[in-house]
């Protein structure tokens, strides 16, 4: 089931466009302890940088490393502008929830968010990830789906996704 929320974010996606999933990449964890070590000269070690998504999963993906800074809202502000001195502006801003920053290391995009840490995307977000390191055969489910995923559409990508994400919060709910 899909929120009208999430749906109405579904369908500002691309019908058109494509997605394009990668095998794993083995570099992927070297690639992100070099992008972790940069963030904190920029903002110090007193904030978690943490390594998120199909990478940090060991899976196919779209050849990306999402990373995360989990913060109270008001240092999502504070942070901001020392991020955007190094990352350049920010490829999207959602007011109380995240800044994202895009970045590209050797060919795979480096997707760097300041994220509001009580945001409820954030809090599912951790658990959908917990829920996949502690369960083995919904990790190979989620690897199936995105990889029967390369070549649909981004929206249906993303509608698939929600969708499994979404069965997963419900189980981890219950």
């Amino acid at each position: 089931m899909i929120t009208p929320a999430q749906q109405k974010w579904i369908d500002h996606l691309s019908d058109v466009d494509k997605i394009v999933i990668f095998p794993y990449d083995p570099k992927a964890p070297e690639k992100f302890e070099q992008v972790k070590s940069e963030i904190q000269s920029i903002i110090g070690t007193e904030y978690e940088v943490l390594h998120r998504g199909a990478s940090a999963l060991g899976i196919s993906g779209q050849k990306e490393i999402d990373v995360y800074i989990p913060i109270l809202p008001e240092q999502i502000e504070e942070l901001t502008p020392k991020m955007e001195a190094v990352w350049g502006k920010p490829k999207s801003v959602y007011p109380q929830e995240r800044t994202k920053f895009y970045r590209h290391i050797d060919g795979t995009r480096i997707e760097i968010m300041l994220t509001n840490q009580d945001h409820q995307s954030w809090i599912d977000g951790e658990k959908h990830f917990s829920y996949l390191k502690q369960n083995p055969e919904a990790l190979e489910k989620y690897r199936k789906l995105k990889e029967d995923g390369n070549g649909v559409s981004v929206r249906e990508y993303y509608r698939r996704k929600i969708e499994f994400i979404n069965e997963i919060l419900n189980r981890t709910n219950e």
